[in-house]
């Protein structure tokens, strides 16, 4: 039996609560829902460099966490300002090549657990010290380290050069949160510090006028609070390596790729 667009997303809204209703971001950007697979690339957001290394490996389906035009709300596709000659550069490639690209956004990040979290504690080796998991976070309680110790393994684990970090890293930490992506915010953040007791917070990405000065203004009064950002690839990629791997396993007769992406910053 051929498999077809189709049915591969209606594998991955079965894995949602509730199904695919209400997942605003998640769409069929291009191509036909009855196309025939012959190939899935699977990655966190389909740069220009993953949908030709999608084309070379012969996989006509990319499934992309991030949007494909610069913008969470697909508004590439309709704001004139965006619409430049990178823009149209792009979608004249997908369409001469019979791409078929999916957003698969909201609805992994509904699964529970949270399915890019699931690969970022998978990845960290964090499955057996989580305590809580909550809508946008999870809580770990970890052997007693201290900061130096956790940011060190993050970026063991992660292959990340560097992070970014507030308050003092010498402290003792045990009760850590964990918040994939853009979470970071304080209204997310802050309240976890507070109600859960953390320690640290180990985040992707949020403004740095919000949880950092929270974190800073918490260090001044004495409290023992700290901060990892990793960066949204950083924290979100090991999840979509996640999914790829389930994908393979469930559609076996097409090949699935996990396609990586490298930070789109250099340190100068």
């Amino acid at each position: 039996m051929t498999l077809i667009v189709q049915d591969v997303l209606d594998a991955l809204a079965s894995k949602v609560p509730g199904g695919a209703a209400g997942c605003r971001a998640d769409q069929l950007l291009f191509g036909d829902a009855g196309l025939a697979v012959s190939g899935i690339v699977v990655t966190f957001i389909a740069s220009q460099q993953v949908l030709e290394q999608a084309v070379s490996l012969g996989a006509n389906l990319v499934i992309s966490h991030e949007g494909i035009f610069y913008s969470h709300h697909h508004d590439g596709d309709r704001d004139k300002g965006l619409m430049g000659p990178v823009h149209a550069a792009k979608k004249q490639y997908i369409a001469e090549r019979g791409l078929a690209v999916y957003r698969f956004h909201d609805g992994l990040h509904r699964q529970q657990p949270d399915g890019i979290m699931e690969g970022l504690l998978q990845e960290l080796g964090w499955e057996a010290f989580v305590v809580e998991h909550l809508p946008a976070a999870s809580i770990v309680e970890l052997p007693s380290c201290t900061g130096l110790e956790i940011a060190a393994h993050v970026k063991t684990r992660l292959g990340i050069g560097s992070l970014r970090a507030v308050g003092n890293l010498s402290a003792q930490c045990q009760r850590v949160g964990l918040l994939a992506g853009y979470r970071g915010g304080g209204a997310l953040a802050i309240p976890l510090y507070e109600r859960n007791k953390l320690d640290l917070i180990l985040y992707g990405e949020g403004p740095e006028w919000e949880t950092p000065e929270y974190v800073r203004d918490a260090i001044h009064f004495g409290a023992a609070k700290s901060l990892l950002v990793l960066g949204h690839l950083e924290s979100e990629r090991p999840g979509m390596k996640l999914l790829a791997d389930r994908l393979s396993r469930s559609f076996a007769a097409v090949p699935v790729h996990y396609v990586d992406v490298d930070s789109v910053f250099d340190l100068v």
